[in-house]
């Protein structure tokens, strides 16, 4: 195999921000993109956008959707399966001859343990397993191997096949290498620490390097099962400035900048040697109140906010063809989506709505803000729309790590943030923003309802009789109604669903864009 040397990697990693003759190298890929929301590459807890594409390019799961038809669910490391009568039972047949990127052959231990890793260890996506009704104590039981080349799992509750797959099929589905990631374990944390910054995958790709907030290197492997790809390396720049990403582009530094604005994407338009790809995706920015602050606790302030939002003028300026208006938790254009937006920029109304709240003198709101486009640019608009209905909004600005953990922490008053569905079934959703049946500070809930301490439990009984329904129509009807509850009255307002638009060199093909980050895929990129 060839990679690119080191003293080329760091060039390409150190090229000049300004405009040069530079042009990246034909085997490697580079990407100038904002990389600093990571917290962990360990799929058993990445949890942000760019830490799900990387585990999407470094691992397989039993199951997955490939770049070549997202739409469709097919084999990963299983190559077949089977279901019994009363959808609680899967058996899973693994492909035979894969290895892991460290030359160990995939075994029926490796799922088992890659599966209860991830409960065990219960960060941050582990919900997502445990509520397959896996837990600590149980799963040594629910998932078992059952032959030399064969997986059996167990639910506890009923649930559509589908929705089982689509869960396996999600990030901590992510199948690991028992015995190299048992090798690098430390104080009993399953390899957690080490993987953080490493990866132990049969994915197309491995880590090569990662540099917090500097750089991310991926390294082809050329024993992957679906085939080599033909960049040996991809290499993302962080670049938090979009006006630098730019310049990187047009200088020939990058092959793709991934957070450019509209103004940008503009000017490049028509550009010798620059193509533009416009790709809808899944996830929709909102931002939210926490109930923990007395204040924030009157559902008419919930409503009056809602009226503060300048939605028409932002995605018409600085968010032109990058959001669209969607005020509802599942995104639209997928069964299942409720795609009504009742609400508008009305200062009036939102006065008259917190006279009602019994805001009389003003109300002062700390937001958390990650410090780059758009999310600055969206937080200076509520800040002045608000203002004029005697809301003052102080900004926190912080790194999308910084933000996010806040966040996760319930430490913040209001935050803006974004949510992308960790599987495509609209459980995804509405177990994130219509689901809370413990709202103790120890919960290991990581829902938006959970983290902004909005205890709901009738729409979490709800969300739970829509998961159990096998009707689709009957199940659609009843994720649209949870959106309309959520919609009319919550402390969480959703405003946009994002359209991912990507600059790239004209040279560059194959490049894979899902409608989420865990579609992103780089085996099929070539260059010309």
């Amino acid at each position: 195999m060839r990679i690119l040397p080191g003293f080329l990697l760091a060039a390409v990693l150190a090229a000049p921000l300004a405009p040069s003759l530079a042009a990246t190298p034909a085997d490697a890929l580079v990407v100038a993109k904002n990389i600093d929301d990571i917290v962990s590459l360990d799929p058993a807890q990445a949890y942000e956008f760019t830490s799900g594409e990387i585990v999407t390019n470094t691992y397989d799961r039993l199951v997955q959707y490939e770049a070549e038809d997202m739409q469709k669910l097919v084999g990963g490391l299983a190559e077949s399966w089977a279901v019994s009568d009363d959808g609680k039972t899967l058996a899973f047949k693994l492909r035979p001859g894969v290895t892991f990127q460290s030359g160990n052959p995939v075994r029926p231990e490796d799922v088992v343990f890659s599966l209860a890793r991830v409960v065990k260890l219960d960060k941050a996506p582990a919900f997502l397993l445990t509520q397959l009704g896996w837990t600590p104590d149980n799963v040594a039981q629910m998932v078992r191997k059952t032959g030399d080349a064969e997986v059996t799992i167990t639910t506890t509750g009923s649930f559509a096949p589908s929705f089982i797959l689509n869960v396996l099929a999600s990030r901590p589905g992510s199948i690991v290498d028992e015995k190299t990631v048992t090798e690098h374990a430390k104080d009993g944390d399953l390899g957690n620490a080490w993987l953080g910054q490493n990866s132990a995958g049969t994915g197309p790709f491995s880590l090569r390097s990662y540099k917090p907030n500097e750089s991310i290197a991926l390294r082809a492997n050329p024993a992957y099962f679906r085939g080599a790809p033909a960049m040996k390396s991809v290499i993302y720049r962080h670049v938090a400035e979009p006006a630098t990403q730019r310049l990187l582009l047009e200088a020939g530094d990058a092959d793709l900048a991934r957070d450019l604005t509209p103004d940008q994407v503009a000017a490049l338009e028509g550009k010798d040697g620059i193509a533009i790809g416009t790709y809808p995706q899944a996830a929709v920015h909102f931002f939210s109140l926490n109930q923990k602050v007395a204040a924030l606790q009157n559902p008419k302030v919930w409503e009056a906010v809602r009226y503060l939002v300048d939605y028409d003028g932002m995605t018409k300026s600085f968010l032109r063809g990058q959001m669209k208006i969607h005020q509802a938790f599942w995104p639209e254009g997928f069964p299942g989506a409720l795609n009504d937006t009742p609400f508008t920029l009305d200062v009036a109304k939102a006065k008259a709505l917190l006279a009602e709240a019994g805001v009389k003198d003003g109300l002062t709101i700390k937001m958390d803000v990650i410090s780059s486009p758009p999310f600055t640019e969206i937080a200076q608009s509520l800040q002045s729309t608000f203002a004029q209905a005697g809301i003052t909004l102080e900004l926190v600005p912080g790194t999308g790590s910084q933000v996010i953990t806040k966040y996760r922490a319930r430490n913040h008053e209001a935050v803006l943030l974004y949510w992308g569905p960790d599987f495509m079934d609209p459980h995804s959703n509405a177990g994130a923003f219509a689901y809370n049946v413990d709202n103790s500070d120890g919960s290991p809930q990581s829902t938006t309802t959970w983290r902004n301490s909005w205890l709901v439990p009738e729409l979490s009984a709800e969300t739970e009789a829509a998961l159990q329904e096998r009707d689709a129509q009957k199940r659609d009807a009843m994720y649209v109604d949870l959106q309309r509850k959520v919609q009319a009255s919550s402390p969480i307002v959703i405003m946009f669903q994002a359209v991912s638009q990507v600059a790239m060199a004209k040279s560059v093909h194959g490049y894979a864009n899902g409608a989420t980050t865990d579609q992103i895929y780089y085996r099929l990129v070539t260059k010309n």
